[in-house]
């Protein structure tokens, strides 16, 4: 698979962000709002935004459970800050009656880092990525308390008060970051899921 169809979830979010990055490493990205663009994607980026709202308007325009299903039946996905918390299977701070994509076996904290104003940038190593450590951008970002056993630890914080958090895991087609790599120019880590994508399929 040459030129892999990656879609981006376009409910809300960094989607053009997403698109341009993945256009970059070597996919043909579109948006996807319905169940029928769904079908037409070979992965899926979940993008960052405001979780408990995407996963109301997953609900609303019928993809939660059609994304759901792909993820269930190997196709890959990858989400950023917000999107690491759809794929999670256990959210701590979460409202009640929001609902994920459950594929990845790991407990997610939301807003772990704090709010806006605690935004930062700090540097991340992240295994399988050649090159310095990632420059991370966190904004509202989760972290990782639990991973199951077939959940491998890519990245952790490095420095600070919330130095050796994990804050990015894989578990086999699915990747997951509490940062927004689509934010630095840097294109390592849709590179890494573009390929993620190609050798899926």
């Amino acid at each position: 698979m040459a030129e892999p169809v990656v879609g981006v979830l376009a409910l809300q979010g960094d989607v053009r962000e997403h698109v341009r990055a993945l256009t970059g490493s070597g996919a043909r990205a579109r948006g996807v709002r319905r169940p029928e663009e769904l079908e037409e994607v070979d992965g899926l980026v979940i993008p960052g935004g405001e979780s408990t709202t995407m996963s109301k308007l997953a609900d609303e325009f019928g993809l939660l459970e059609p994304i759901r299903k792909r993820i269930a039946g190997g196709m890959p996905a990858y989400g950023s800050c917000a999107g690491m918390i759809m794929l999670a299977t256990e959210v701590l701070d979460g409202r009640p009656d929001q609902r994920g994509f459950d594929g990845i076996e790991m407990t997610v904290r939301r807003n772990a880092f704090g709010r806006q104003v605690d935004s930062f940038e700090a540097p991340v190593e992240i295994d399988g990525l050649p090159g310095p450590r990632f420059h991370a951008v966190f904004i509202r970002a989760p972290w990782v308390e639990r991973v199951g056993d077939e959940v491998q630890v890519l990245g952790r914080v490095t420095d600070g008060p919330a130095a050796d958090r994990i804050v990015a895991v894989r578990q086999g087609n699915l990747l997951a970051t509490s940062f927004h790599p689509e934010l630095t120019g840097d294109l390592r880590v849709h590179r890494y899921f573009v390929d993620l994508v190609r050798n899926a399929g």
